[in-house]
């Protein structure tokens, strides 16, 4: 595929500027991986405590992020942006304030964790739900790998930025939280422009329905929807597998690049950078596999493969081969997900979008199901066993899926509604 294909997207100017603002945020989020978990490894030394910062922030999707698919049928999306980016800013400069004063605790990492993630299962339902009514469904799947794509972008600069201003501007010392106080500034400028960016979008993003049902049915109608459509109910299945036993690399990597690799803020950030850079790839190869069959089949290769990576990571002694493992697991969750989000967008009825959207997002609010017993082991074990102990787990879940979600072997673009006999 040509470049020009691969970025056809963004020559519609609505969908452009909400791509902008969601490159804004997702720098924000990347950069404060690298600042908190820093932090708070510097703080207590604990791989557990990792994992209770982890849990603080996905807890949210489960509690909220069904209402958050509500308020994507029932208001203006663009409005929910909005206001979310502006209220993760107000909590950052917060943090910063904190940060500064030479106060900071691990208590506050879970309050600022938990809000985060209250606002962003709120409003991420709204900015998935937008993007097929910016755009025609030809762009559906080049809009989400642009979309992973910019969320990698930023997994490379992000990170890297943020370890070397740490570890600049912490002359040294290890203990110095300077650095980390002048990462959530930025972090808090960049959650500002991405809210001012996304109000150049000249659609609303108006309500799919106005919510004449009441909010806990609306709920219901969506869980009901995922039951009764078996394709859907897979997509959410082959999405909650990999946040399980994928994910806890991310939660454990700062534990892992201290205790093994023996780095400091600065490599940490390079690790993080290269995930995304292998990310970047898988994203653009996605953008390119709009007419890929028998996706349901690829999708599960995808997950088997990157089970074996995060098992084959645990087993790296140096940072050389760290860097390449990890690049390849950028690569393959990047393909991944952008290709579970693309066909989920274009499975789902119009009028449910927001709701299902928000019922994939919640399941990942799941990960620390998986992250907990991974980071018992780390603690007891090892990060190095722990992390090959969560890729084992995750190809025999992959193995497992395959045998029984036969309905994801035969996925078309056909919304679900029309698989119902």
């Amino acid at each position: 595929m040509a470049s020009k294909d691969i970025f056809s997207a963004l020559a519609v100017p609505n969908f452009r500027w909400l791509w902008i603002g969601s490159l804004g945020s997702s720098f924000a989020m990347n950069m404060q991986i690298i600042a908190r978990g820093w932090l708070v490894y510097s703080l207590t030394s604990s791989a557990m405590d990792l994992a209770w910062v982890t849990l603080s922030f996905m807890l949210p999707s489960v509690l909220f992020s069904l209402y958050g698919g509500v308020l994507a049928d029932r208001l203006s999306k663009r409005k929910v942006i909005v206001c979310a980016q502006s209220l993760n800013c107000l909590a950052t400069l917060i943090m910063a304030v904190i940060i500064f004063s030479e106060a900071v605790t691990f208590w506050d990492f879970i309050w600022f964790g938990f809000f985060n993630g209250t606002i962003l299962a709120l409003s991420m339902p709204s900015r998935h739900a937008f993007v097929p009514e910016l755009i025609p469904e030809k762009l559906i799947f080049t809009a989400m790998a642009l979309n992973t794509t910019g969320w990698n972008l930023s997994r490379i600069i992000g990170p890297a930025l943020a370890g070397l201003l740490i570890a600049w501007l912490a002359g040294g010392d290890k203990t110095s939280s300077y650095g980390v106080g002048i990462v959530y500034l930025v972090i808090a400028f960049l959650y500002f422009m991405s809210a001012v960016t996304v109000l150049r979008v000249d659609r609303p993003g108006l309500a799919s329905q106005q919510g004449k049902t009441g909010t806990f049915n609306e709920m219901r109608e969506g869980l009901l929807y995922v039951g009764q459509h078996p394709k859907v109910f897979a997509l959410i299945v082959l999405s909650i597998v990999p946040f399980l036993f994928g994910m806890p690399l991310n939660t454990l990597l700062p534990a892992f690049n201290q205790d093994v690799l023996g780095g400091h803020a600065d490599s940490l950030g390079l690790l993080i950078s290269a995930m995304g850079a292998g990310a970047i790839i898988g994203s653009i190869l996605m953008a390119g596999m709009g007419e890929l069959r028998r996706k349901g089949l690829w999708l599960l290769l995808s997950c088997g493969v990157w089970g074996v990576l995060t098992a084959l990571f645990g087993l790296t002694q140096s940072s050389i081969a760290a860097l390449f493992v990890i690049a390849f697991i950028g690569l393959l969750s990047s393909w991944n997900m952008s290709l579970n989000r693309g066909m989920l967008q274009m499975t789902v009825d119009d009028n449910m979008r927001g709701r299902i959207m928000s019922i994939d997002m919640m399941s990942h609010g799941l990960m620390p199901l998986g992250v907990f017993p991974i980071s018992w082991v780390a603690e007891v074990y090892g990060v190095g066993s722990a992390l090959m102990v969560s890729g084992c787990v995750f190809v025999l879940l992959t193995i497992l899926s395959f045998i029984c979600l036969r309905s994801v072997r035969g996925l078309t673009k056909t919304p679900a509604s029309a698989w119902l006999d």
